[in-house]
Order: C-alpha cells, then sequence, then structure tokens
C-alpha cells in the first residue's frame, strides 16, 4: 500500500490548501515526513493523517495556530481539556451575543410591524398608557440642529464602545422637563439610545423610569414636534396631570427605511403623575 503522499495529494485528501500545508511546515505545526532535496518535494504518510485531522478540527473549533502547536507538543490530557474547556466558554459567550443581537433584530421588526398597523384614527391623538422602565445608554450635551445631533450621536456610540447597526431604531433624544414647561420645543438636553437588556456598568448608564406617559405618534420630521408638544402639553393640563421628567422623541420610522412619506412615524412621551396621586407619591 503506498505509504507516501505529495502536497497536492495530501491537500486534496484532506481538503487542505497547499498553501496552508506550506505554511504549516514554516511556523513547525506540521512538517512532511521527508523533503527531496533534489527537487524540493514534500512527502507526507499515513502516519500523520490524525494529526491533520486533529488540528483541522481544532481550527474548525477556533483554537488559535499557536494553542494547537503548543498542546501537539505537550500530549497531555489535562492540558487538552483545559484548552476545550476554555474554547467552550468562548463560544458560549459569542453564543449569548449573538442571542442578544437575535432579540434586538426582533424587536425592531415588531416594532415595524406594529408602526405599520397603527390605525390613522391614532395618528395625532394623544393617548395615556403605562411603560415599564427602560435601560438606556444617555449622553447629556445640549444641541438644537441635525448636524449636532449627528455628532452628539457618533459620540454617544463611541462612548458605549458599540456597534451602531445593532441600535438602528433605539436611538431618540429628549427635552428638559424645564423647557417644556416653558414650551421651548427647539433645544434637545440629551441623546440616548434604549438597551434591550442591563448591562454592568457604564458612565452613560441611565433609564427612563416606569409609570404614566402622555403620547402621541405623528407624521413628519423632528421639526414637526413642536406642534404636538402644544398638543400633549394641553391634553396634560386638561387630565389635571402634573409633568414628572424629560419629554422623549423618537423617530420610529424614517426615510431610511421607507421613501414613502406616509409611512414614517414618530412618537412623543411625557411622563405624567396624576394630581390625586401627587400626595402619594412624594
Amino acid at each position: 500500500m503506498k505509504n507516501k503522499f505529495l502536497i497536492g495529494e495530501m491537500s486534496k485528501l484532506h481538503n487542505t490548501p497547499v498553501k496552508t500545508l506550506r505554511y504549516y511546515d514554516e511556523i513547525g505545526l506540521f512538517k512532511p515526513i521527508e523533503i527531496d532535496e533534489s527537487n524540493g518535494y514534500r512527502y507526507y504518510s499515513t502516519d500523520q493523517f490524525e494529526q491533520l485531522n486533529t488540528i483541522n478540527y481544532l481550527k474548525a473549533l477556533g483554537v488559535s495556530l499557536k494553542e494547537i502547536k503548543e498542546q501537539l507538543e505537550k500530549r497531555d490530557m489535562d492540558s487538552f481539556i483545559q484548552l476545550l474547556t476554555k474554547e467552550r466558554e468562548a463560544a458560549d459567550r459569542h453564543i449569548k451575543r449573538l442571542e442578544r443581537i437575535r432579540d434586538t433584530f426582533d424587536k425592531r421588526i415588531t416594532e415595524i410591524q406594529q408602526a405599520r398597523n397603527i390605525g390613522e384614527s391614532q395618528i395625532d391623538s394623544v393617548h395615556f398608557k403605562h411603560i415599564e422602565r427602560r435601560c438606556i445608554l444617555r449622553l447629556h450635551n445640549r444641541f438644537a440642529s441635525e448636524p449636532e445631533l449627528e455628532l452628539n450621536l457618533r459620540q454617544l456610540e463611541n462612548g458605549s464602545t458599540r456597534v451602531s447597526s445593532i441600535f438602528i431604531g433605539g436611538v431618540g433624544l429628549t427635552i428638559a422637563q424645564s423647557d417644556l414647561v416653558k414650551h421651548k420645543f427647539n433645544e434637545y438636553n440629551s441623546i440616548f439610545i434604549l438597551l434591550e437588556q442591563e448591562i454592568e456598568t457604564s458612565e452613560l448608564l441611565d433609564h427612563f423610569p416606569g409609570g404614566e406617559y402622555a403620547c402621541v405618534y405623528y407624521r413628519g420630521t423632528h421639526q414637526d414636534s413642536p406642534k404636538y408638544y402644544r398638543m400633549l402639553l394641553t391634553e396634560i393640563e386638561k387630565q389635571g396631570a402634573e409633568i414628572i421628567g424629560d419629554a422623549i422623541e423618537r423617530t420610529v420610522i424614517d426615510a431610511y427605511i421607507s421613501n414613502n412619506k406616509e409611512d414614517h412615524l414618530n412618537e412623543l412621551q411625557i411622563p405624567i403623575r396624576y394630581e390625586q396621586f401627587r400626595d402619594i407619591t412624594t
């Protein structure tokens, strides 16, 4: 039975590029049993098949070539178990990260589908609802223009060391409570990113408290918001409620999602407390 294989034959048998086998030889990870000095041909044997299988197996699991080489040099059961345990833990972390990303996509899909199903009777109409506590990353900085908004968003994302694409749809702005009561709607006091779950620590970590909110959906842009803030303030006064925090402004569907302006949707939320509960909650 033939027991000498040229590098090309070894490549085909193990589905490993010739270039890769040459590199393995260079770094001392997997060397041929023989090199013909007259022509430089590399030869391998069946005795090496299992070694190459092990290298390919560990590499497919994400183990670095350096760690594979160290393991093959040691050939120690305890170190092999330790190596596999380490890679399993890394895989678990990666799976959890992917699950968080998947959950973000699911929630964004649900939000867009719900926005699509909002009836026109619900647009430009104030409604009151309870909203649970929301965890956010928030950058406090006053700004008024669109360029300033984009610059603050970059600063927020850089400060949070997060990938911006994961947070598409989770970005919002706030107007200070003190500005709201003065009917001053042309300046924001912070920009935020909604988080799908709590994180351990960050200088930017903050939250919106759970409670009652006066809300309104409208078609348009940030520039159209003053009209709807006035509408909210009027209804809040009619209800005998008190504003207890900054207003929250989010674009749910914009031009990046749909070219049809009739699809564009924004929501304003103002946290409130009803007068009859003031003595209880203070």
